[in-house]
């Protein structure tokens, strides 16, 4: 395979892919008599045409970053953790028992690393298992991190039902909770420095975000921890030759993958909804998979390909509000279509390049020959 040029490789390439996906998801358009441009403008109006659009693009964009940077963080060591929504359903479990324990008795300065370690904890743990027997058994992490997802959904209902439930309350949702655990909404910290913005769930979550993303950067090419990361992901023969003892480093690996998808349950119980409840990870921990693919595994990739994803939601909200005939469902296909193209197909286009940079060297290496 012809070696491109790394700029190529992690950037031109991925943005041809999301051009196909958009070249071809406005002939799905076309074909049921709707105008591809309009609805190109209505999804993009929607995503970002004002303040409050993109609040929300934001916010979407945050959970997908935790959970992006956690398959891109086990992806490093070799691992496809699919188990993201799980660990980010047990994450959230985590911020609302800690945050109903404790919301009467400490103030937001306690609760607020306090929730953080408790979604950190508890997304982690429920990834132990999985890499403890993959580690030490030998048993596939895809099949183990899967079935963990619906042992997730399964405990949450559980837990809602028969425990949790606020008294009195008609549908599986805590007590909310009080004052001292909410994290500040962005309109809030902006409007308190004299910045008007419109209300929307976007919070301080989204700069524990970007932490996360500067903390795996550091963490994989910066630290020794990073680098047996790597090498186990390249090769565990070659890692036990250096020294390196791989068991402990997939434990370790996927531990931290857990406990960066654990924090999509900060963004959700502690940043907007205020009380626990069910299905509040809506499919962001398999989103996380097509972010980190998009995104070649890189911190900087996963910000992107989540922002990219992050207009995708919301605004295909609004186009299918615009364009009745555009329903929810085609907003799905389309985005199934850029999960297709960045996933499955993701070096369609790689021939095509390497051909387009290989054409200027051909007339040298004649010359040298001659």
């Amino acid at each position: 395979m012809t070696p491109l040029p790394r700029w190529v490789d992690i950037g031109l390439i991925p943005l041809a892919n999301v051009a196909l996906a958009f070249l071809a998801a406005g002939l799905l358009v076309l074909a049921i008599g709707e105008n591809p441009l309009a609805a190109l403008r209505f999804l993009l109006v929607g995503a970002l045409g004002s303040a409050e659009a993109i609040g929300y693009t934001l916010y979407y964009t945050t959970n997908l970053v935790f959970t992006g940077l956690a398959v891109a963080l086990a992806f490093h060591a070799g691992l496809f953790n699919i188990g993201g929504e799980g660990q980010a359903a047990l994450g959230g479990l985590g911020v609302g028992l800690a945050m109903l324990a404790l919301d009467g008795v400490l103030p937001f300065a306690l609760l607020a690393p306090i929730g953080i370690l408790a979604a950190g904890l508890f997304g982690a743990a429920w990834a132990a298992v999985p890499a403890w027997l993959q580690a030490y058994r030998g048993s596939h992490i895809v099949i183990t991190t899967i079935m963990f997802n619906f042992l997730a959904a399964a405990l949450m209902v559980y837990l809602m039902v028969n425990l949790l439930i606020a008294p009195g309350s008609m549908s599986p949702e805590s007590r909310e909770f009080a004052s001292a655990a909410h994290l500040p909404f962005m309109h809030e910290i902006l409007g308190g420095i004299g910045i008007a913005i419109p209300r929307t769930p976007l919070n301080v979550t989204a700069l524990w975000a970007v932490a996360a993303c500067v903390f795996v950067w550091v963490f994989l090419w910066h630290t020794p921890w990073g680098y047996e990361v790597r090498t186990v992901g390249l090769s565990e023969t070659a890692a036990v030759y250096a020294g390196i003892r791989p068991r402990r480093v997939i434990v370790f690996t996927l531990c931290l993958s857990g406990a960066l998808a654990g924090f999509v349950g900060l963004n959700e119980i502690m940043g907007v909804h205020h009380r626990l409840l069910l299905n509040f990870t809506a499919g962001y921990g398999f989103t996380g998979i097509a972010v980190s693919l998009m995104g070649r595994n890189h911190p900087l990739g996963v910000v992107l390909a989540s922002l990219l994803f992050g207009i995708l939601i919301q605004g295909g909200a609004e186009l299918s509000f615009e364009m009745p005939a555009i329903t929810r469902e085609m907003v799905v296909v389309i985005q199934g279509l850029v999960i297709l193209f960045s996933g499955a197909l993701a070096y369609l286009s790689r021939p095509l390049f390497a051909r387009l940079f290989a054409a200027p060297l051909r007339p040298a290496s004649a010359g040298q020959g001659d």
